[in-house]
């Protein structure tokens, strides 16, 4: 049986912790909502505005990111995204009015984007094929623990004192992880290449890696992908509170079901790489989901238990931990050397397709069917791209 190369396990850490400063980042002030709604003497849903700018300002800050990743290298893009992070956690510490907060976390984000984006490149540069889902897999086995225990850290540092502290928490940990970052580029990452001739520019950078149609697929499918999950996450509240009438610790047992599920597809995943190549992973997760939201949007319409919502909860949302990384890795190595430019594309497109379809969502019939009903329609999409993938490549 063929065995791949293991990367080590610091380097796996290394690259975990980079990609998890965007869930430290976007959950753990959640708690503190109030508390700033407070200081600030504005209402929530008004600092609940913080979110979109986050989210919209992180899509920009990768498609910048990128292009300069394959300039001027991934080092200085990645630690000059955490500088500009960890500054900017500061000032928000200090923020006194609700303009001040939405541009604070707009430049937050921007970095964040930056340090986001150098990490599939970085992998892309060093790894391809199979090592690189591999070690995607891994990286997102860890980083799953970031979205599960974000909420918490803010929570008990909202006891041990003022909302502030949630910010100089976030500055501390984008210092905390820059020797980590540093050893990885001093022992792993590959230094980067020697650059002759004319340099092209900025956009010719996303129309080179736009003209590639068979890369493309994989974009759609990525922004599917991750619009089930942003539509779940929008609605998990109502799901589980509102239609199922779950108490506070009912929400969080059961939503944290998902994130096991997640683990367990995880696992999964990386068993199945030493065995299978990463599309038909891919293909067979995509499948998975798709019959799960189907079947969830049936078991919806018929009014079943609560326990069975779950558990097709658990496949549909537990699935992507089979799709995500090895989009990343199909994707990726189409692009052998810009590979920093394809990564912002696909992450900027990520978020701000997801952002928007999620949203769009709010305007259908509040019922349980009618949100799954919107995550099958992402599913059928899903299903669409892998269809166009196998037609490309036929025609190559």
């Amino acid at each position: 049986m063929h065995t791949l190369p293991k990367t080590p396990p610091l380097i796996i850490l290394a690259l975990a912790s980079a990609v998890m400063i965007g869930p430290f980042s976007l959950d753990t002030y959640l708690p503190a909502f109030p508390a700033i709604a407070a200081a600030l003497e504005v209402d929530e849903q008004a600092i609940s505005l913080s979110v979109s700018v986050y989210i919209i300002s992180l899509a920009l800050g990768q498609l910048v990111g990128g292009a300069l990743s394959d300039r001027f290298g991934r080092k200085s893009v990645l630690f000059g995204g955490l500088g500009l992070f960890a500054v900017t956690s500061l000032f928000l510490a200090q923020a006194q009015t609700l303009n001040s907060l939405l541009l604070g976390r707009a430049v937050q984000a921007f970095g964040a984007g930056w340090a986001l984006v150098s990490v599939p490149a970085l992998v892309r540069d060093r790894l391809s094929g199979q090592e690189a889902a591999k070690l995607f897999s891994m990286m997102g086995l860890i980083a799953i623990i970031a979205p599960a225990i974000a909420p918490s850290i803010g929570s008990l540092l909202l006891k041990l004192g003022p909302w502030q502290l949630v910010f100089y928490f976030l500055a501390f940990y984008a210092v905390l992880i820059m020797p980590l970052l540093a050893h990885m580029f001093a022992t792993w990452a590959l230094p980067p290449p020697a650059r002759s001739g004319p340099q092209i520019g900025f956009i010719a950078r996303y129309v080179d890696v736009l003209s590639n149609r068979a890369a493309l697929p994989f974009i759609g499918w990525q922004v599917g992908c991750f619009s089930i999950v942003m539509i779940f996450i929008s609605h998990a509240s109502f799901i589980y509170q509102g239609h199922f009438g779950l108490s506070e610790d009912g929400f969080a047992l059961f939503f944290a079901l998902n994130i096991v599920a997640m683990m367990g597809f995880n696992l999964t995943n990386r068993a199945l790489l030493a065995r299978l190549q990463s599309v038909r992973i891919l293909r067979m997760g995509t499948v998975l989901q798709a019959a799960s939201v189907l079947v969830l949007v049936v078991a919806a319409a018929l009014d079943s238990s609560l326990v069975v919502i779950v558990l097709l909860l658990a496949l549909s949302i537990g699935s992507v931990a089979l799709i995500g990384p090895n989009i990343q890795a199909c994707f990726l190595e189409h692009f052998p050397t810009s590979g920093g430019t394809a990564a912002a594309l696909m992450g900027a497109s990520q978020f701000g397709f997801a952002g928007i379809i999620s949203a769009f969502t709010a305007l259908l019939p509040h019922t349980i069917t009618a949100m799954f009903a919107a995550m099958l329609v992402c599913a059928a999409g899903n299903l669409f791209f892998m269809w166009r993938l196998q037609v490309n490549s036929r025609a190559g």
